[in-house]
């Protein structure tokens, strides 16, 4: 379930996830759960209330989004002096590099959930020139 080419494509604001339908499209809400489900422990699918009201999902979802940023900072910040010694030097880099990139990839996670978030509160991304 991807964005649809015409021009309601368009009418997203940039970050916003792919597999997730403008919020002017018809079913856009079901890609939106379907998503944000994506983004949470699996074990989020198992309460009601979080797939019957998509705002409350998405304030779970920006919760365990921040929360996986934040751990990714912090591992970034600690890996070297926890793993030093105890793993090769070229094994420290690489796990650094894993942060690095994962830690950019959760903030644009965190930054979508957001994006989702807000149009199910109602805001609308008007694109300015």
């Amino acid at each position: 379930m991807g964005v649809p080419s015409d021009a309601s494509a368009t009418r997203v604001p940039p970050g916003w996830p792919e597999q997730v339908l403008p919020p002017q499209a018809p079913e856009w809400e079901t890609s939106a759960v379907a998503w944000l489900l994506d983004q949470c422990p699996p074990e989020y699918r198992a309460h009601d209330v979080l797939r019957t009201h998509p705002v409350v999902l998405a304030r779970f979802a920006r919760e365990h989004a921040a929360a996986a940023v934040a751990a990714a900072r912090q591992g970034w910040r600690t890996v070297r002096a926890e793993l030093k010694g105890v793993v090769p030097p070229e094994v420290v880099e690489a796990a650094v590099g894993v942060y690095d990139r994962e830690g950019r990839r959760l903030a644009q996670t965190e930054q979508a959930v957001a994006l989702v978030e807000a149009a199910l509160k109602g805001e609308r991304w008007v694109p300015r020139l």
